[in-house]
């Protein structure tokens, strides 16, 4: 990476990508080069203290673009000016990306950059594990990984796989995750997950709550705002314009259209405003609902008084257009949250229902947010829980190949040359 090749960075839950992502993006800055760090969640994008794939590239909720939609993108100076002053791209939670989105960024950063080099020239490192959890689906249509889109194949990324595992030592949990992972559950697996089944909780502190659906969380969240003494102040959306648009604005929001809260609620907050003191993913407690709006004490220490956001769909060919938009308090409850959600995380306990698991790495995601077998308390699993997807599992064997070939050609590199942080590849193609 210090290179300036374009790389893939992956390997197992736990394995310290994100921590190698920080070193990097630290060490590039030494050497003045301009960083652009997103992920394809908001959460992911916390973690780096960066901003989502989408807002950063401008594509939003879109699911295509026209040639109209790339020269109106082009002359937005805050977008232009951020792509073309980079020289670094970093996606974080790659498999949460869908190849059309990849194929998307791409365009939009060959034509602001006005180059027909992947990425507009760009040194692009992506990074994730496909294993986890894949792109989510719209429209009831399958969304495909990024490694099938073609701006993937024209990048032609190096791949360094990290193989140590840091966030689990406990051998017998290692060896679950690792049999889950490559597809090979046995009986004594199953066994090892089935002595944490409804486990009784001990600490004085509730643990997370993590479900498969939206709606199990929900429910958790409502019960416990009612356990809150007070009365709830509730916050309307507001919505204007096209009801159509409207709608898809809606989809594409985690802000709830009626959104309940009390002094002593645990929130996260939906929306990216780093001038404001919070991002998508930051988590919090309300303290206070100063006249019309809500106090919330972030795990950082910081008081900050939430006011509504604004998301929008704009005319194509003429941006002051508002064609369709919605406003509310950019917070959500957190005392329970979704498997999606908690990708990224690292859980010293939590309570895990995997009963309503219904697509693969699911399971594999939320049991390996926990730290330790001695720190989960399994409530619910299901098959489809213990599966990741066989594509992936043959991919995954050809990754660590490529990954064990090119960390033998750069131990073949002088030591001084692999400082360079030049663009362009010190190491021959394969």
């Amino acid at each position: 990476m210090l290179a300036g090749n374009n790389v893939f960075l992956t390997g197992a839950a736990g394995s310290g990508k994100t921590y190698v992502l920080k070193e990097f993006i630290k060490k590039s800055k030494t050497k003045d080069k301009k960083v652009a760090i997103t992920a394809s969640t908001g959460i992911a994008a916390t973690h780096l203290g960066g901003m989502t794939i989408h807002s950063w590239s401008g594509i939003g909720v879109k699911n295509s673009l026209e040639e109209i939609n790339l020269k109106s993108m082009a002359t937005r100076l805050k977008l232009a000016s951020r792509i073309c002053s980079a020289d670094i791209l970093i996606i974080d939670e790659i498999s949460m990306l869908a190849a059309q989105q990849l194929a998307m960024v791409d365009s939009v950063c060959r034509t602001i950059r006005e180059s027909a080099l992947p990425f507009g020239g760009l040194q692009v490192v992506l990074c994730g594990d496909f294993f986890q959890l894949p792109p989510v689906s719209r429209d009831n249509q399958p969304a495909e990984f990024a490694f099938k889109s073609e701006a993937w194949r024209n990048l032609m990324p190096d791949v360094c796989y990290i193989t140590y595992q840091y966030r689990q030592q406990d051998a017998d949990y290692l060896r679950v995750l690792k049999a889950i992972r490559s597809g090979e559950v046995t009986q004594e697996e199953i066994n090892i997950l089935a002595s944490r089944l409804n486990r009784p909780i001990t600490s004085k502190v509730k643990p997370p709550r993590l479900f498969a659906h939206n709606a199990r969380a929900d429910a958790i969240n409502n019960f416990e705002l009612e356990l809150l003494a007070g009365e709830a102040k509730s916050y309307q959306m507001a919505e204007t314009g096209n009801a159509d648009l409207v709608e898809q604005l809606i989809r594409g929001c985690l802000a709830p259209q009626v959104l309940n809260l009390k002094v002593g609620a645990k929130v996260m907050f939906v929306k990216n405003n780093p001038g404001s003191g919070y991002m998508n993913g930051t988590v919090g407690e309300v303290v206070d609902i100063d006249e019309d709006y809500p106090v919330v004490l972030t795990k950082s220490g910081d008081e900050i008084i939430v006011q509504p956001e604004s998301w929008e769909i704009r005319d194509v060919r003429d941006e002051n257009k508002i064609l369709a938009s919605i406003s509310q308090i950019p917070l959500r409850l957190a005392w329970a949250i979704t498997i999606h959600k908690s990708q990224g995380m690292s859980l010293d306990m939590a309570e895990i229902n995997l009963s309503g698991a219904f697509a693969y790495g699911m399971g594999y995601v939320a049991l390996s947010r926990v730290r330790s077998l001695s720190g989960l308390n399994l409530t619910g699993i299901n098959e489809i829980a213990l599966q990741v997807d066989p594509e992936i599992i043959e991919l995954d064997r050809y990754w660590q190949k490529m990954s064990q070939n090119l960390e033998s050609s750069f131990l073949r590199v002088p030591p001084l040359a692999m400082l360079n942080l030049n663009r362009g590849s010190i190491v021959p193609r394969r």
